[in-house]
């Protein structure tokens, strides 16, 4: 097939241009503008246009019919190239329609990792110890990896490793072999406008997968009911320190899932599966070393930034943190977990304004000082942005010891790469 993907550079849409790409397909795309994914299928063979008006598209249709836009969630039905698609007779489809079909066309298991916190990490572990253990295997990650492409399809594969995700309701169009399921926490109210919508998803994407692993508190939260299909870990499941030796409390409770998917496969031994977990060395924009003492997050959820601070703190005795908080609709419902306890990690604080996107325009844009209003610091909460004086304040913190940790998901990554090349050496 001739298939185009607009949105080629987001985390979700690029891996499945990939796996298109090894299956055989031709594959071009497009994006708003240029960045490590689209660099990333560039160097493929790929070939990605940056601008999205719908000349491109044209374009590459007239030389060659397309089969199948495939686009991204975030594609509104006005945007140009959508529109050009419908006009031209494309077959049009979001990403999980076309990934659902490439599974069922390649005869796949899909095992699935969802979750509100912790799924790009747990895939990426998931797809780590396959490959380790020299198991085929196929998989669509959401970040860019230092062991591999985010998504790649292998001949002969049996598995199907996916970052399956709630946004738009995504996850509720598969029907996984195996899930596991990191977390459960009420996000995403631009999808789900109530918590209870919330947690009824789940209680379905539970419904359509043939095996499911998950913690106590969440089944307790959702109201999930253990069976044969649907197996329930305890809090003192988690591996010990002295087991898993990778830093973060988070992070050997995401082991553990992994742990525990490879030994019910029966894949290898025990011993073995430690071993190879031990080595993870972990994916993009998850506490992600940039520099000497400087580390990037994609975290934006209090309990993602209590965590990746408690996991800061095994490793460090004074962090700094910069956060960008993500989404102005997605603060309305968090503002209120915004609390001491959640930042207890930190020595210091720099709250930058959000990175907006995908808003309601008819709310009231929270302001830093409005969403930190039951913080309790004495002196050690600063507000201002990416260009105002943030350079010399993270220098002179690393300078002094202290681990900078750089959270969110807007332009904060991106910023403190652009950083870390001009920083001075410590």
């Amino acid at each position: 097939m001739n298939i185009y993907f607009s949105g080629i550079g987001g985390v979700g849409i690029g891996p499945l241009a990939e796996i298109a790409h090894d299956a055989g397909h031709t594959v071009t795309g497009s994006d708003a503008a240029e960045g490590r994914v689209t660099a990333q299928l560039v160097e493929k063979g790929i070939t990605v246009s940056i601008g999205q008006d719908g000349s491109f598209l044209e374009a590459r249709h007239q030389e060659q019919p397309l089969d199948w836009f495939v686009y991204t969630s975030a594609l509104p039905d006005t945007h140009p190239e959508l529109v050009k698609a419908r006009e031209l007779g494309i077959r049009t489809g979001k990403r999980d329609e076309f990934l659902a079909e490439f599974i069922k066309a390649h005869s796949l298991k899909m095992i699935a990792i969802a979750g509100t916190h912790g799924k790009t990490s747990t895939t990426g572990m998931a797809v780590w110890a396959f490959k380790q253990l020299g198991i085929p295997v196929s998989y669509s990650v959401g970040t860019t990896l230092t062991f591999g492409p985010s998504g790649a399809y292998e001949p002969g594969s049996e598995y199907f490793i996916y970052e399956c995700d709630e946004f738009d309701r995504n996850f509720l169009h598969f029907n996984p072999e195996v899930s596991l399921i990191t977390s459960i926490d009420y996000d995403h109210p631009d999808t789900y406008p109530t918590e209870e919508n919330y947690k009824q998803a789940f209680l379905q994407y539970i419904q359509q997968s043939a095996h499911t692993y998950m913690w106590e508190s969440d089944r307790a939260y959702i109201g999930a009911i253990a069976s044969n299909a649907v197996e329930i870990l305890q809090a003192d499941s988690v591996l010990p320190l002295e087991a898993l030796h990778l830093p973060g409390a988070h992070t050997r409770r995401n082991a553990t899932l992994v742990h525990t998917l490879l030994t019910r496969l029966k894949i290898c031994d025990e011993a073995t599966v430690l071993s190879v977990l031990n080595t993870f060395p972990g994916t993009d924009r998850r506490f992600e070393l940039i520099a000497p003492l400087l580390y990037s997050d994609y975290g934006h959820h209090p309990k993602e930034i209590a965590a990746t601070l408690q996991l800061a703190r095994e490793i460090s005795e004074h962090v700094t943190l910069v956060y960008q908080p993500h989404q102005n609709v997605r603060q309305h419902e968090v503002r209120e977990k915004y609390t001491d306890e959640v930042f207890q990690g930190a020595d210091e604080i720099y709250w930058l304004p959000t990175y907006l996107t995908r808003e309601n325009t008819t709310q009231e844009i929270l302001s830093p000082e409005t969403l930190t209003n039951r913080l309790h610091r004495d002196g050690s909460l600063h507000f201002g942005d990416l260009n105002d004086g943030l350079e010399s304040a993270i220098t002179t913190a690393r300078e002094n010891g202290s681990l900078v940790l750089c959270m969110g998901a807007g332009t904060i990554d991106a910023w403190v790469r652009a950083y870390a090349a001009k920083a001075p050496t410590l």
